[in-house]
Protein backbone atom coordinates (compact mmCIF):
# COMPACT_ATOMS: atom_id res chain seq x y z
CA UNK A 1 0.00 0.00 0.00
CA UNK A 2 1.17 3.43 -0.71
CA UNK A 3 0.04 7.12 -0.43
CA UNK A 4 1.05 8.15 -3.80
CA UNK A 5 -0.84 10.10 -6.01
CA UNK A 6 1.39 10.58 -8.90
CA UNK A 7 3.27 7.57 -10.81
CA UNK A 8 7.26 7.75 -10.60
CA UNK A 9 7.04 8.91 -14.14
CA UNK A 10 4.56 11.41 -13.42
CA UNK A 11 6.35 13.26 -10.27
CA UNK A 12 9.92 12.86 -12.79
CA UNK A 13 8.02 14.87 -15.32
CA UNK A 14 6.98 17.55 -12.65
CA UNK A 15 10.41 17.75 -11.67
CA UNK A 16 11.48 18.26 -15.19
CA UNK A 17 9.42 20.97 -16.21
CA UNK A 18 9.32 23.23 -12.59
CA UNK A 19 12.89 22.10 -10.52
CA UNK A 20 16.25 22.84 -10.94
CA UNK A 21 18.28 19.65 -12.09
CA UNK A 22 21.26 20.34 -9.71
CA UNK A 23 20.98 16.68 -8.12
CA UNK A 24 21.68 13.46 -9.87
CA UNK A 25 18.47 11.29 -8.97
CA UNK A 26 17.35 7.97 -9.13
CA UNK A 27 14.26 6.88 -11.66
CA UNK A 28 12.08 6.50 -8.86
CA UNK A 29 9.61 8.49 -6.14
CA UNK A 30 9.63 7.53 -3.04
CA UNK A 31 6.34 8.07 -0.73
CA UNK A 32 6.07 6.25 2.45
CA UNK A 33 8.81 4.77 5.05
CA UNK A 34 8.67 3.16 8.05
CA UNK A 35 11.65 1.72 9.88
CA UNK A 36 14.54 0.86 7.79
CA UNK A 37 11.77 0.40 4.63
CA UNK A 38 10.61 2.84 2.35
CA UNK A 39 8.20 2.03 -0.43
CA UNK A 40 7.81 4.08 -4.17
CA UNK A 41 4.95 5.07 -5.51
CA UNK A 42 4.72 1.81 -7.43
CA UNK A 43 4.63 0.21 -4.32
CA UNK A 44 8.33 -1.51 -4.21
CA UNK A 45 9.81 -2.37 -1.08
CA UNK A 46 13.46 -1.11 -0.59
CA UNK A 47 15.37 -1.91 1.99
CA UNK A 48 17.34 1.35 3.10
CA UNK A 49 20.68 1.56 4.40
CA UNK A 50 21.38 5.06 3.82
CA UNK A 51 18.49 6.75 5.06
CA UNK A 52 18.29 9.93 4.35
CA UNK A 53 21.52 10.47 3.65
CA UNK A 54 22.73 9.82 7.26
CA UNK A 55 19.47 12.42 8.68
CA UNK A 56 17.37 9.68 9.30
CA UNK A 57 19.11 7.98 12.36
CA UNK A 58 16.01 6.37 13.88
CA UNK A 59 14.92 5.42 10.30
CA UNK A 60 11.86 6.20 8.54
CA UNK A 61 8.49 7.84 10.83
CA UNK A 62 10.02 7.22 14.45
CA UNK A 63 7.08 7.01 16.90
CA UNK A 64 7.99 9.24 19.10
CA UNK A 65 9.19 11.75 16.94
CA UNK A 66 5.85 11.79 14.69
CA UNK A 67 3.92 12.05 17.86
CA UNK A 68 6.36 15.20 18.74
CA UNK A 69 5.97 16.88 15.87
CA UNK A 70 2.01 16.37 16.10
CA UNK A 71 1.64 17.57 19.19
CA UNK A 72 4.03 20.43 18.73
CA UNK A 73 2.49 21.50 15.69
CA UNK A 74 -1.06 22.24 17.35
CA UNK A 75 0.54 24.45 19.60
CA UNK A 76 3.53 26.36 18.30
CA UNK A 77 4.84 25.78 14.54
CA UNK A 78 7.44 28.51 14.91
CA UNK A 79 8.19 31.42 17.49
CA UNK A 80 11.39 33.91 16.71
CA UNK A 81 14.34 33.74 18.93
CA UNK A 82 13.31 36.84 20.25
CA UNK A 83 11.25 35.25 22.95
CA UNK A 84 11.98 31.98 24.93
CA UNK A 85 10.04 28.76 24.22
CA UNK A 86 10.32 25.45 25.84
CA UNK A 87 11.31 22.64 23.59
CA UNK A 88 14.30 24.46 22.61
CA UNK A 89 15.85 25.17 26.35
CA UNK A 90 15.07 21.26 26.63
CA UNK A 91 16.44 20.30 23.41
CA UNK A 92 19.69 22.55 24.51
CA UNK A 93 19.70 20.43 28.25
CA UNK A 94 19.49 17.53 26.32
CA UNK A 95 22.75 17.87 23.90
CA UNK A 96 24.65 19.78 26.55
CA UNK A 97 24.10 17.32 29.75
CA UNK A 98 25.11 14.47 27.57
CA UNK A 99 28.24 16.30 25.97
CA UNK A 100 29.29 20.03 27.00
CA UNK A 101 28.86 23.52 26.69
CA UNK A 102 26.12 25.76 25.76
CA UNK A 103 24.05 25.51 21.93
CA UNK A 104 23.20 27.31 19.31
CA UNK A 105 20.35 25.86 16.80
CA UNK A 106 20.68 26.70 13.04
CA UNK A 107 18.83 24.31 10.64
CA UNK A 108 21.58 22.20 8.73
CA UNK A 109 25.11 21.17 8.89
CA UNK A 110 26.80 23.85 6.46
CA UNK A 111 24.71 26.64 8.74
CA UNK A 112 26.71 24.83 11.73
CA UNK A 113 29.61 25.23 10.09
CA UNK A 114 29.72 28.86 8.79
CA UNK A 115 28.65 29.78 12.80
CA UNK A 116 31.23 27.98 14.28
CA UNK A 117 33.67 29.65 11.67
CA UNK A 118 32.37 33.06 12.64
CA UNK A 119 32.02 32.46 16.50
CA UNK A 120 36.46 31.30 16.36
CA UNK A 121 37.42 34.51 14.65
CA UNK A 122 35.23 36.68 17.08
CA UNK A 123 36.62 34.64 20.36
CA UNK A 124 40.04 35.16 18.82
CA UNK A 125 42.09 38.50 18.27
CA UNK A 126 41.15 40.59 15.00
CA UNK A 127 44.43 39.26 13.28
CA UNK A 128 44.20 35.34 13.70
CA UNK A 129 41.61 34.34 11.16
CA UNK A 130 42.87 31.60 9.44
CA UNK A 131 41.90 27.87 9.67
CA UNK A 132 43.71 24.41 9.19
CA UNK A 133 41.32 21.90 7.79
CA UNK A 134 41.79 18.43 5.98
CA UNK A 135 42.09 16.90 2.56
CA UNK A 136 39.21 14.48 2.14
CA UNK A 137 37.31 15.91 4.30
CA UNK A 138 33.92 17.70 3.85
CA UNK A 139 32.01 20.39 5.67
CA UNK A 140 29.31 22.01 3.36
CA UNK A 141 28.00 23.69 0.21
CA UNK A 142 28.04 27.34 1.58
CA UNK A 143 30.71 29.46 0.50
CA UNK A 144 32.70 29.39 3.32
CA UNK A 145 31.88 25.83 4.45
CA UNK A 146 32.93 24.71 0.76
CA UNK A 147 36.28 26.49 1.14
CA UNK A 148 36.90 24.58 4.12
CA UNK A 149 36.33 20.73 2.46
CA UNK A 150 39.86 20.41 0.97
CA UNK A 151 38.47 19.05 -1.95
CA UNK A 152 39.15 20.69 -5.29
CA UNK A 153 35.88 19.03 -7.32
CA UNK A 154 34.20 21.24 -5.06
CA UNK A 155 35.42 24.42 -5.72
CA UNK A 156 35.24 24.40 -9.73
CA UNK A 157 33.92 27.63 -10.79
CA UNK A 158 33.21 29.09 -7.06
CA UNK A 159 36.44 31.33 -7.24
CA UNK A 160 37.17 33.47 -5.37
CA UNK A 161 36.94 31.50 -2.38
CA UNK A 162 37.07 32.91 1.25
CA UNK A 163 40.32 33.83 2.58
CA UNK A 164 42.04 31.99 5.72
CA UNK A 165 42.14 28.07 4.83
CA UNK A 166 44.55 26.08 5.00
CA UNK A 167 44.49 22.13 3.89
CA UNK A 168 46.76 19.33 5.50
CA UNK A 169 46.71 15.65 5.41
CA UNK A 170 45.09 13.95 7.31
CA UNK A 171 46.78 12.33 10.15
CA UNK A 172 49.91 14.58 9.46
CA UNK A 173 50.81 16.63 12.52
CA UNK A 174 53.82 17.55 11.62
CA UNK A 175 52.17 19.07 8.56
CA UNK A 176 49.63 21.24 10.88
CA UNK A 177 52.31 22.48 13.34
CA UNK A 178 54.02 23.51 10.02
CA UNK A 179 50.72 25.31 8.89
CA UNK A 180 50.47 27.13 12.41
CA UNK A 181 51.41 30.80 12.29
CA UNK A 182 50.45 33.65 14.29
CA UNK A 183 47.20 34.13 11.81
CA UNK A 184 45.79 30.87 12.58
CA UNK A 185 42.54 30.50 15.09
CA UNK A 186 41.32 27.36 14.73
CA UNK A 187 42.07 23.82 13.47
CA UNK A 188 38.72 22.66 11.88
CA UNK A 189 38.16 18.26 11.24
CA UNK A 190 35.65 15.41 11.16
CA UNK A 191 36.32 12.71 14.19
CA UNK A 192 35.67 10.43 10.96
CA UNK A 193 35.51 11.38 7.63
CA UNK A 194 32.75 10.58 6.14
CA UNK A 195 31.67 11.43 2.82
CA UNK A 196 35.72 11.38 2.50
CA UNK A 197 35.18 7.52 2.65
CA UNK A 198 34.55 6.68 6.22
CA UNK A 199 37.86 7.51 6.84
CA UNK A 200 39.52 6.68 10.58
CA UNK A 201 42.04 8.67 12.34
CA UNK A 202 45.16 7.34 13.45
CA UNK A 203 45.98 6.74 17.22
CA UNK A 204 46.90 10.04 18.75
CA UNK A 205 46.30 12.55 16.04
CA UNK A 206 42.85 14.02 17.28
CA UNK A 207 44.84 13.80 20.85
CA UNK A 208 47.79 15.50 19.26
CA UNK A 209 45.55 17.96 17.42
CA UNK A 210 44.43 18.91 20.92
CA UNK A 211 47.59 19.64 22.28
CA UNK A 212 48.75 21.99 19.17
CA UNK A 213 45.55 23.73 19.79
CA UNK A 214 46.23 24.46 23.58
CA UNK A 215 50.37 25.05 22.80
CA UNK A 216 49.32 27.74 20.34
CA UNK A 217 45.94 28.90 21.89
CA UNK A 218 43.58 27.66 18.56
CA UNK A 219 40.26 26.67 19.01
CA UNK A 220 39.84 22.83 18.03
CA UNK A 221 36.60 22.44 15.99
CA UNK A 222 35.00 19.11 15.28
CA UNK A 223 32.69 18.63 12.72
CA UNK A 224 29.82 15.97 14.16
CA UNK A 225 27.31 16.66 11.62
CA UNK A 226 27.73 13.11 10.49
CA UNK A 227 29.20 11.31 13.67
CA UNK A 228 26.95 13.00 16.15
CA UNK A 229 23.91 11.61 18.03
CA UNK A 230 25.23 8.11 18.88
CA UNK A 231 26.25 7.54 15.03
CA UNK A 232 29.51 5.80 16.36
CA UNK A 233 28.06 4.25 19.70
CA UNK A 234 28.79 7.05 21.69
CA UNK A 235 26.29 10.46 22.27
CA UNK A 236 29.39 12.46 20.00
CA UNK A 237 32.41 11.04 17.90
CA UNK A 238 35.01 13.01 20.08
CA UNK A 239 34.19 10.92 23.20
CA UNK A 240 35.29 7.81 21.09
CA UNK A 241 38.90 9.52 21.10
CA UNK A 242 38.26 11.29 24.75
CA UNK A 243 39.33 14.36 23.18
CA UNK A 244 37.12 16.98 23.65
CA UNK A 245 36.41 19.98 21.13
CA UNK A 246 36.20 23.49 21.96
CA UNK A 247 33.31 23.99 19.46
CA UNK A 248 31.39 21.12 18.24
CA UNK A 249 28.79 21.04 15.24
CA UNK A 250 26.02 18.78 14.54
CA UNK A 251 23.41 18.08 11.96
CA UNK A 252 21.95 15.27 9.68
CA UNK A 253 20.17 12.99 12.81
CA UNK A 254 19.95 16.08 15.27
CA UNK A 255 16.06 15.69 15.12
CA UNK A 256 15.33 12.18 13.79
CA UNK A 257 15.23 13.53 10.33
CA UNK A 258 13.74 16.84 10.86
CA UNK A 259 15.94 19.56 9.53
CA UNK A 260 18.07 20.90 12.08
CA UNK A 261 21.59 21.86 12.92
CA UNK A 262 23.49 23.51 16.29
CA UNK A 263 26.91 23.82 17.21
CA UNK A 264 27.81 23.26 20.62
CA UNK A 265 30.94 25.88 22.40
CA UNK A 266 32.49 25.47 25.67
CA UNK A 267 31.32 27.53 28.40
CA UNK A 268 34.75 29.64 27.98
CA UNK A 269 33.92 30.31 23.97
CA UNK A 270 30.36 30.19 24.10
CA UNK A 271 29.94 34.29 25.65
CA UNK A 272 31.90 35.29 22.19
CA UNK A 273 29.03 35.02 20.12
CA UNK A 274 27.64 38.19 21.21
CA UNK A 275 24.00 39.56 20.31
CA UNK A 276 23.78 41.14 16.59
CA UNK A 277 26.52 38.83 15.49
CA UNK A 278 24.80 35.59 14.50
CA UNK A 279 21.58 34.60 13.92
CA UNK A 280 19.04 31.84 12.44
CA UNK A 281 15.75 32.69 12.03
CA UNK A 282 14.10 29.23 11.88
CA UNK A 283 16.94 27.79 13.93
CA UNK A 284 15.77 26.18 17.21
CA UNK A 285 12.58 26.07 15.95
CA UNK A 286 9.65 24.64 18.02
CA UNK A 287 9.02 21.79 15.88
CA UNK A 288 12.53 21.15 15.22
CA UNK A 289 13.34 20.76 18.79
CA UNK A 290 10.46 18.82 20.16
CA UNK A 291 12.14 16.39 17.77
CA UNK A 292 14.96 16.46 18.45
CA UNK A 293 14.02 15.73 22.16
CA UNK A 294 12.03 12.76 21.51
CA UNK A 295 15.00 11.57 19.21
CA UNK A 296 17.11 11.76 22.31
CA UNK A 297 14.93 10.19 24.61
CA UNK A 298 14.13 6.81 21.63
CA UNK A 299 18.10 7.18 21.46
CA UNK A 300 18.26 6.28 25.36
CA UNK A 301 15.27 4.76 25.96
CA UNK A 302 15.40 1.96 23.53
CA UNK A 303 18.98 1.29 23.96
CA UNK A 304 20.53 2.26 20.37
CA UNK A 305 23.73 3.17 21.62
CA UNK A 306 24.25 -0.28 22.65
CA UNK A 307 22.26 -1.39 19.70
CA UNK A 308 24.52 0.86 17.41
CA UNK A 309 28.10 -1.16 19.06
CA UNK A 310 26.33 -4.74 18.28
CA UNK A 311 25.19 -3.85 14.98
CA UNK A 312 28.65 -2.37 14.25
CA UNK A 313 29.92 -5.70 14.99
CA UNK A 314 27.85 -7.73 12.78
CA UNK A 315 28.52 -5.25 9.60
CA UNK A 316 32.33 -5.56 10.63
CA UNK A 317 32.28 -9.49 10.79
CA UNK A 318 30.62 -9.86 7.21
CA UNK A 319 32.22 -7.28 5.40
CA UNK A 320 35.59 -8.55 6.88
CA UNK A 321 34.92 -12.09 5.70
CA UNK A 322 33.98 -10.67 1.99
CA UNK A 323 37.57 -9.15 2.07
CA UNK A 324 38.89 -12.37 2.31
CA UNK A 325 37.29 -13.81 -0.51
CA UNK A 326 37.19 -10.94 -2.87
CA UNK A 327 40.57 -9.36 -4.16
CA UNK A 328 38.28 -6.24 -5.07
CA UNK A 329 38.12 -5.07 -1.30
CA UNK A 330 40.98 -3.42 -0.41
CA UNK A 331 39.60 -2.10 3.01
CA UNK A 332 37.01 -2.28 5.67
CA UNK A 333 37.04 0.48 7.63
CA UNK A 334 33.84 0.71 10.51
CA UNK A 335 33.10 3.09 13.58
CA UNK A 336 29.59 2.63 15.01
CA UNK A 337 27.42 2.57 11.88
CA UNK A 338 29.40 4.02 9.92
CA UNK A 339 31.00 1.78 7.41
CA UNK A 340 32.97 1.87 4.36
CA UNK A 341 34.01 -0.83 2.01
CA UNK A 342 37.08 0.63 -0.30
CA UNK A 343 37.00 -1.20 -3.56
CA UNK A 344 39.71 -1.49 -5.92
CA UNK A 345 37.26 -0.77 -8.73
CA UNK A 346 34.46 2.22 -8.96
CA UNK A 347 31.81 1.82 -6.09
CA UNK A 348 28.86 3.20 -8.41
CA UNK A 349 27.35 0.54 -10.09
CA UNK A 350 27.24 -1.49 -6.39
CA UNK A 351 24.68 1.26 -5.87
CA UNK A 352 22.80 0.47 -8.95
CA UNK A 353 23.32 -2.92 -8.81
CA UNK A 354 21.81 -3.22 -5.32
CA UNK A 355 18.44 -0.49 -6.08
CA UNK A 356 17.61 -3.36 -8.44
CA UNK A 357 17.67 -6.02 -5.56
CA UNK A 358 15.87 -3.70 -3.40
CA UNK A 359 18.56 -2.08 -1.30
CA UNK A 360 19.70 1.33 -1.27
CA UNK A 361 23.03 2.21 -0.28
CA UNK A 362 25.70 4.69 -1.30
CA UNK A 363 28.78 5.37 -2.95
CA UNK A 364 30.92 8.27 -2.20
CA UNK A 365 35.07 9.16 -3.02
CA UNK A 366 35.13 7.02 -5.93
CA UNK A 367 35.53 3.63 -4.69
CA UNK A 368 34.20 3.65 -1.29
CA UNK A 369 30.70 1.79 -1.06
CA UNK A 370 28.94 3.48 1.83
CA UNK A 371 26.65 2.27 4.72
CA UNK A 372 24.73 5.12 7.24
CA UNK A 373 22.20 2.51 8.99
CA UNK A 374 19.69 3.85 11.45
CA UNK A 375 20.54 3.16 15.02
CA UNK A 376 17.80 0.39 15.63
CA UNK A 377 18.38 -1.44 12.37
CA UNK A 378 18.13 -4.73 13.59
CA UNK A 379 20.36 -8.40 12.97
CA UNK A 380 17.81 -9.32 10.15
CA UNK A 381 17.93 -6.51 8.14
CA UNK A 382 21.89 -6.19 8.92
CA UNK A 383 22.04 -10.02 7.43
CA UNK A 384 19.44 -8.94 4.60
CA UNK A 385 21.32 -6.39 3.32
CA UNK A 386 24.88 -7.94 3.88
CA UNK A 387 23.74 -10.75 1.76
CA UNK A 388 22.67 -8.20 -0.78
CA UNK A 389 25.68 -6.62 -1.26
CA UNK A 390 27.98 -9.66 -1.55
CA UNK A 391 26.14 -11.04 -4.07
CA UNK A 392 26.26 -7.54 -5.95
CA UNK A 393 30.21 -7.32 -5.06
CA UNK A 394 30.76 -11.31 -5.80
CA UNK A 395 28.85 -10.36 -9.07
CA UNK A 396 31.47 -6.84 -9.80
CA UNK A 397 34.69 -9.24 -9.20
CA UNK A 398 33.74 -11.66 -11.67
CA UNK A 399 32.97 -9.25 -14.22
CA UNK A 400 36.60 -7.49 -13.49
CA UNK A 401 37.79 -11.23 -13.73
Amino acid sequence: MTTATHSSAETIAQFDKYVIPNYRRYPISLVRGEGTAVWDAEGNRYLDLFPGWGCNILGYSPPRVVRAIQEQAAKLIHVPNTWYMEPQGEFAEALCTRGFGKAFFCNSGAEAIEGAIKLARLHTPPDKYKIITFENGFHGRTLAAVTATAQPKYHDGLGPLVAGFQYAPTNDLDAVRALVDDETCGILIEPVQGEGGVNLPDDGFLQGLRDIADEHGLLLIFDEVQTGMGRTGTWFGYQQWNVQPDIMTLAKGLAGGVAAGAFIATDEVAPSLRPGMHASTFGGNPIACAAGVATVETIEQDGLLDNCQEMSGLFRSRFEALKDELPIIEEVRVKGLMVGVDLTIPSTPAVAKCMERGLLINATHDTVVRLLPPLNVTAAEVEEGCDIITSVLREMAEEVD
